[in-house]
């Protein structure tokens, strides 16, 4: 089989909302060709976003359903798609790169898969991930940095996504996987992507996810705020089911904006940073916890590029002085919030031209 599977492969992928664009080079190519075995690919070539049976997809390919079935299931458990229960039958639907499959290849990411994923991002730009809107990520903000008297939304709360879980897991963060692969690691703790459910029990006895209770959860999430990583999920409202905790050296997302220059790449929360002046002592603490150069001091006091924060939050709960707090932005600034993952795609679609499936 030639290398036109994984071209056909990659057309697919990048013909989806989230997107897989091409490079020059080809590196997409032989990334895709070190996660999926060319009869893997030559299914996945066919799928849709949608459940089908296994009979339905080898048709497309060309391939006898039993050896489809077969080759399906064992994707699944790769986590390169997903399979869910139809009608007295298993089902099956694409991933696309991300969020999607990339990140299930923990137990599968080696130096050679890092070096690959690297190349892309830099020959892209970061643009498969950060480019166009919606983002894919948006970020929530730390909520101790948020004045009692402000309105917050139960979405824009990490705690209460914490709170209305019934079973919650850790997980290592891919992107800092990655990166330590090509001696590029930063200071910042692996473990640290969380995940929940509203079924109890789902995570035991998962390959790359480590059970929790839900204070041990709640306490990785305080631990990552002190710490100075920034809380993202998905950029929609309902259906939330994880918690990053990033850094801009490498988070494959937050590189978008520090790295690459794409202000865009992640929603910024519906909150900036502010300083009150009869406070600030102007020591620069906050500057080294901003991660995106958002924070100044002129004429010794605090100052912040409206621009380029996000509101996160991490600069205030590092202020010695409690000179910052979070502002709410005004209305007409907040792009609507997409409902849910399918009213994320179908925005996504619209604006890559792309049919949303």
């Amino acid at each position: 089989m030639s290398e036109d599977v994984y071209i056909r492969l990659a057309r697919r992928l990048d013909a989806l909302p989230n997107g897989f664009p091409p490079t020059a080079s080809g590196v997409e190519l032989r990334l895709l060709a070190k996660i999926f075995a060319p009869e893997e690919a030559e299914l996945a070539s066919v799928m849709h976003l949608r459940y089908e049976p296994a009979a339905e997809i080898a048709a497309r390919a060309g391939m006898d359903p039993q050896t489809a079935s077969r080759i399906l299931k064992g994707m699944v458990r790769k986590g390169l798609i997903r399979a869910g229960k139809g009608e007295g039958q298993l089902v099956f639907k694409l991933l696309p790169f991300a969020v999607g499959f990339y990140e299930e290849q923990l137990p599968r990411m080696d130096e050679e898969m890092a070096m690959l994923v690297e190349q892309y991002f830099q020959e892209t730009g970061g643009a498969g991930m950060a480019l166009p809107g919606p983002p894919l990520h948006r970020v929530i903000p730390v909520e101790e940095a948020i004045p009692f008297a402000l309105q917050i939304f139960p979405y824009e709360r990490a705690t209460q996504l914490l709170e209305e879980a019934k079973a919650w897991g850790v997980r290592d963060c891919i992107c800092r996987v990655q990166r330590r692969l090509i001696g590029k690691a930063c200071h910042h703790e692996i473990e640290a992507c969380l995940v929940f459910a509203p079924v109890e029990g789902v995570f035991e006895n998962n390959e790359t996810i480590r059970p929790l209770t839900k204070e041990e959860a709640l306490q990785i999430l305080y631990r990552t705020e002190e710490a100075g990583l920034v809380h993202t999920t998905g950029n929609y409202r309902d259906g939330i089911s994880y918690i990053c905790n990033c850094c801009t050296c490498c988070c494959g997302i937050l590189r978008g904006v520090a790295e690459f220059g794409i202000p865009s790449a992640v929603a910024h929360s519906a909150f900036y940073a502010a300083v009150d002046s009869s406070l600030c002592s102007g020591c620069g603490s906050c500057l080294a916890r901003c991660q995106f150069n958002a924070l100044s001091v002129q004429d010794g006091i605090g100052q912040v590029n409206y621009a380029r924060c996000v509101g996160c939050g991490v600069c205030v709960i590092g202020c010695p002085s409690g000179a910052l707090h979070l502002q709410r932005r005004p209305e007409e600034e907040l792009p609507p919030l997409p409902s849910d993952i399918k009213d994320w795609m179908v925005r996504r679609a619209e604006e890559r031209g792309v049919p949303a499936e």
